[in-house]
């Protein structure tokens, strides 16, 4: 009884956050109902015995895919509203595209049938000498070994696709240049300079001379302190 209430529970709520994913207006909400709808999921799985794939859903899927989707999309602020502007336009297209897909479903639900051993299947003992991982794991890479390297191929495929067409050349940026770093002695990177009492550095030494703060300051008179506005602006008569 415990265990039904909690299935309807877990796949209501994968149903409900599963729609506001498609629905939600902000980006950022659909990628946190993601989310949710992926713990949902996880849940289902623990309820059917298949802790591997509610385990490998927490975090594979949430850990890192719906929190890389939730990173770009905060990052790339792409401007949603002008991408709804050309809604009607596409919208034909979009209801075609769905008939079809819909039509589709129809056409599977419809040959849907269930096999006449299945009542000797819920009641199949499960083999105590290999758990389900390990079953698992016997299946996949032992008889679907193909399909696994395919897929793999595929991802690849694509993430090299992503790195060609997101790859910029900066001309404009630096580089660091290891061979001039070594080859640097230091006559080139310091100077020794001989300086007098109370004679100060001459503004020719700095290679890199600095702004004057009191030149780019607006001057304030202060009636309380005369004295630092006058000694300022005779700082200024000697420089």
């Amino acid at each position: 009884m415990i265990t039904m209430i909690a299935f309807y529970l877990f796949a209501a709520i994968l149903i409900a956050s599963a729609a506001m994913v498609v629905s939600a207006r902000n980006p950022v909400h659909s990628v946190l109902f993601l989310i949710l709808a992926f713990f949902n999921a996880a849940g289902l799985f623990l309820l059917n015995g298949a802790e591997f794939l509610a385990m490998i859903l927490v975090i594979v899927y949430v850990g890192a895919v719906a929190v890389l989707f939730l990173f770009v999309v905060m990052m790339l602020d792409v401007n949603f509203v002008e991408l709804r502007e050309g809604i009607q336009r596409y919208a034909p297209i979009g209801a075609v595209v769905g008939l079809i897909l819909f039509a589709e479903l129809l056409m599977v639900v419809g040959v849907w049938h269930f096999s006449p051993a299945i009542s000797t299947l819920r009641v199949a003992l499960t083999p105590m000498a290999e758990q389900n991982t390990a079953a698992l794991g016997d299946l996949l890479y032992t008889h679907y070994i193909l399909l696994f390297q395919i897929a793999g191929l595929v991802l690849l495929v694509a993430m090299i696709g992503a790195i060609v067409l997101t790859l910029r050349e900066r001309t404009l940026s630096r580089h660091q240049v290891i061979a001039r770093q070594i080859a640097r002695s230091p006559d080139d990177t310091l100077e020794l300079v001989s300086v007098a009492l109370n004679a100060g550095i001459p503004a020719a030494s700095f290679r890199r001379p600095l702004a004057d703060p009191l030149a780019e300051q607006p001057q304030e008179h202060d009636d309380r302190h005369p004295h630092i506005v006058s000694g300022a602006a005779h700082h200024e008569e000697r420089h």
